[in-house]
């Protein structure tokens, strides 16, 4: 039989080595997911895997699988927890909280505070946030709306629209409190939504709000076919997020909003 006696070294040689700046020398960008969401870390990943330099770093905020004004505005006592989640010495550029429609019952502002005590160098920015810097920047003014969401919840997001200058003409909704099941609604039916209600002469673009709907895939064809903008929450979040970090990239079949800086 062969002699299996293993060997051990009496002394460990010490590497030489050199650092760098590490990953993300061009921007590195922080994103606080929801627990249920199963999207945004997919569609960004199509986003952002052609931008040399770039780091992306993901923490998970909880949430409760029920979407309603009230579950969504739970989170703003876990927002801290999960922002110091992403480390302060990563030095983010910007850092995104991934809920259109929890900044909206929470408030951007106090979103926007909560991280920034945490992170003080970084700038912040959340969907709603994002979506109303990307309609500006478009020229609309006068949009539809599709959402996910029971109507409290629509209705609430589309008041916080109106108050910031923009008229929903058309609302449609797939009218879901379940974030499971919004995170399986086919791309197809978002593009059918999409293509049903931007139609009308009175909306300019279209605006399809939450981060857990597969929208991105479709939003190229959706404007070929309309002749008009459409903005997602994923879309407008990762485009705000790039703008606030420095970057000019535009992905390709992502959009007219990445024509814009």
């Amino acid at each position: 039989m062969a002699n299996t006696t293993s060997t051990v070294a009496e002394t460990i040689e010490k590497l030489e080595f050199n650092t760098d700046a590490g990953l993300g020398n061009r921007a590195r960008i922080g994103l606080i997911v929801l627990q249920t969401d199963q999207t945004i870390e997919h569609e960004f990943a199509s986003l952002f895997n052609r931008s040399d330099g770039v780091a992306l770093y993901a923490a998970r905020i909880p949430n409760a699988m029920e979407v309603s004004p009230e579950t969504l505005r739970q989170m703003e006592q876990d927002l801290p927890q999960a922002a110091s989640l992403l480390p302060t010495s990563f030095g983010f550029n910007a850092i995104g909280y991934a809920c259109t429609s929890g900044a909206t019952m929470i408030g951007e502002d106090q979103v926007d505070a909560l991280i920034r005590d945490v992170h003080p160098g970084a700038k912040t920015t959340n969907p709603i946030t994002a979506i109303k810097a990307a309609l500006a920047i478009l020229g609309l003014k006068r949009i539809a709306l599709v959402t996910p969401y029971p109507a409290d919840v629509t209705i609430e997001m589309q008041n916080n629209l109106r108050r910031a200058g923009f008229q929903t003409n058309a609302v449609a909704s797939f009218d879901q409190s379940d974030d499971f099941t919004v995170a399986r609604i086919m791309s197809e039916s978002i593009l059918s939504a999409i293509l049903q209600i931007g139609a009308r002469d009175d909306c300019d673009g279209v605006f399809v709000s939450c981060t857990s709907l597969r929208a991105l895939q479709v939003i190229a064809k959706a404007e070929a076919q309309l002749g008009k903008p459409v903005v997602s929450s994923n879309q407008a979040l990762a485009w705000h997020l790039m703008r606030l970090a420095g970057m000019n990239d535009s992905p390709l079949e992502a959009g007219q909003l990445f024509n814009h800086l």
